[in-house]
């Protein structure tokens, strides 16, 4: 579908499209690993896995380094171990973690040109908040929709859908902004425009994921929208 021509709300993905958070969540991953017995993940695993979540992050992690993780409630129980994962991660969010050339700065056009702005992703909600605090983007950021904060997720295209209701947009006059099949799925589901970045952590080749349009940096994403 074409953008609309005068968009109210753009919503973002966070990680490997306002963020590169690749470092701080593998060096969180290889602590909770190495506490275990287990090697570390390789940078590639850490961007492979990420997009997904805490929860599949984690269960594809265990399942990369040995046995898998067990469905039980006991200390190697996936729950413990996502639980354990999302406090190492959380008690430093920003470390290593950059924002993406000109992504505070396009975020911050967006809102003095009166659009509105919104976050939608699979992270938990509370490490989300920590990272746009830290890295700069709170202040023009309108509403945030962890991976937690409803009962669905991306790739379910209702993660997005309450997400505008959050900014009280319709999906008519929304875009959707992210990396991966994912995002580019959530949007054609719930009706909003889909921009696809060509950087971040697809693991889909770009030229397999269908997007309204493609931009190679955030600063080409307010020409795109007419302002």
């Amino acid at each position: 579908m074409p953008l609309p021509t005068k968009a109210a709300a753009v919503v973002f993905d966070l990680d490997g499209t306002l963020i590169d958070s690749a470092d701080d969540l593998g060096a969180a991953a290889n602590r909770l690993l190495a506490s275990e017995g287990r090697r570390p993940l390789t940078p590639h695993e850490v961007r492979r896995f990420i997009g997904d979540g805490s929860r599949v992050f984690v269960d594809r992690a265990w399942a990369a380094t040995g046995t898998p993780a067990d469905g039980s409630g006991g200390s190697q129980g996936l729950d413990a171990l996502v639980a354990r994962f999302i406090a190492e991660y959380q008690s430093d969010v920003a470390g290593h973690t950059r924002a993406y050339a000109g992504a505070v700065d396009t975020v911050a056009a967006l809102k003095a040109g009166g659009i509105a702005v919104a976050v939608c992703t699979n992270k938990p909600q509370r490490p989300a908040e920590l990272v746009l605090e830290a890295l700069g983007f709170a202040p023009y950021v309108d509403a945030v929709a962890g991976g937690d904060r409803f009962a669905h997720r991306k790739p379910d295209p209702r993660h997005l859908l309450d997400t505008l209701a959050l900014l009280g947009t319709s999906s008519e006059a929304a875009v959707m902004v992210g990396d991966n099949e994912h995002d580019m799925a959530v949007a054609h589901g719930a009706g909003t425009g889909a921009v696809l970045v060509s950087y971040g952590y697809a693991r889909l080749p770009l030229e397999e994921i269908e997007a309204d349009a493609r931009i190679d940096s955030l600063t080409d994403l307010p020409g795109l929208l007419g302002l």
